[in-house]
């Protein structure tokens, strides 16, 4: 199997020899090494690679990201190396040994049409809490959010088969984020992908780690926030529509039918608001319009009655007052959010 190694660095150290004499010894053969703008005091480790036959050099002038030095490696592959089965990416730090390097792009040879990703322990008690966290923060989100389960959410070292570097050239980020939008682009684009346990190694607490639990987690944890935003949203809608409604119809219909009526037109407007930011802005989906609209009122339908229904088991039940029925409400109403999501997720949503 033909598979180019890619490593993007900034400012690397001597363990990026160390990475780069492995990888010869272990028996790749075509190393491509991007320089993402290092400093005048970092070269020599490029400087050094660069005499062995084995290895290429790409350079950015200034830094541009990890996002960018991967891409740049990828535009690379594409035009100069027509003839290879897939590249696999590899940081410079040394976390990432040979033996497991040679592992996944195994793996990559057995599963050809799937990315592979080398995932680590994170349960051990030499794994800094930085990286404990983080991850198990993302893997949460990617699983509740995306439908992604992925035990190694920060893990640079990834096989991709040939046929998809096109594919994430084309995704979108420059920096660290970037990786985290590869992941996403497994749901978008239908990318199957296997995990292959790698060695933990952690040097000097991970302190060269870009990784940011909180900012580089946003563009997952954004999904969540937009669905919030589009409830608030719709209830706001709502309210301003039921306002204006009776408003409209105050003096010409009887107060019984102007509530209905003005409850069903403010229903029908912010509905219909909820259900075209949802399709477009959060879930990103590609099904039809006329079977997830379909499927989206169904929903309605069915979290409206059982809102109504738990509220009054609750209230009943308890012998709850007003303003503990509100509370009741709130609660019922806030875990039927949470199962909404996943539902029109899993469902309304749904990608084909």
């Amino acid at each position: 199997m033909k598979v180019s190694v890619i490593i993007p660095s900034l400012n690397p150290d001597e363990k990026l020899i160390c990475v780069v004499d492995s990888l010869r010894e272990a028996g790749f053969d075509d190393i491509i090494l991007v320089n993402d703008g290092s400093d005048e005091n970092h070269r020599e480790p490029f400087e050094h690679a660069s005499a062995y036959p084995e290895c290429t050099i790409l350079t950015h002038e200034v830094n541009k990201g990890k996002g960018r030095g991967l891409k740049t490696a990828f535009e690379y592959c594409i035009k100069n190396r027509p003839d290879i089965d897939g590249v696999v990416t590899v940081d410079g730090d040394n976390q990432h040994k040979a033996a497991d390097i040679l592992k996944c792009c195994e793996k990559m040879a057995e599963c050809k049409d799937k990315v592979v990703l080398g995932v680590r322990n994170f349960s051990g008690k030499d794994v800094p809490f930085k990286s404990r966290f983080g991850n198990n923060m993302t893997s949460f989100v990617f699983k509740f959010a995306c439908g992604l389960n992925i035990s190694d959410t920060q893990t640079g070292l990834r096989a991709i088969p040939r046929q998809y570097l096109e594919l994430f050239d084309k995704v979108k980020g420059e920096r660290f984020e970037y990786e985290t939008n590869m992941l996403l682009e497994f749901k978008q684009s239908h990318i199957d992908f296997v995990e292959v346990p790698i060695e933990t190694v952690y040097i000097e607490e991970n302190a060269s780690t870009h990784f940011n639990p909180i900012k580089d987690s946003l563009k997952i944890y954004g999904v969540i926030f937009k669905f919030l935003f589009s409830s608030i949203a719709s209830s706001v809608i709502d309210l301003a529509m039921f306002a204006l409604i009776s408003a409209l119809m105050f003096g010409k219909l009887d107060g019984s039918i102007r509530i209905f009526t003005a409850t069903l037109g403010a229903r029908i407007i912010s509905s219909l608001f909820n259900y075209t930011f949802n399709r477009k802005a959060v879930f990103n989906s590609k099904s039809g319009v006329k079977s997830s609209i379909v499927r989206y009122y169904i929903l309605c339908a069915c979290q409206l009655c059982v809102s109504y229904g738990l509220v009054y088991l609750v209230t009943s039940v308890l012998s709850l007052g007003q303003v503990l029925t509100v509370v009741a409400k709130a609660i019922i109403d806030t875990i039927l959010f949470v199962i909404s999501f996943q539902i029109q997720r899993r469902w309304v949503f749904k990608h084909n």
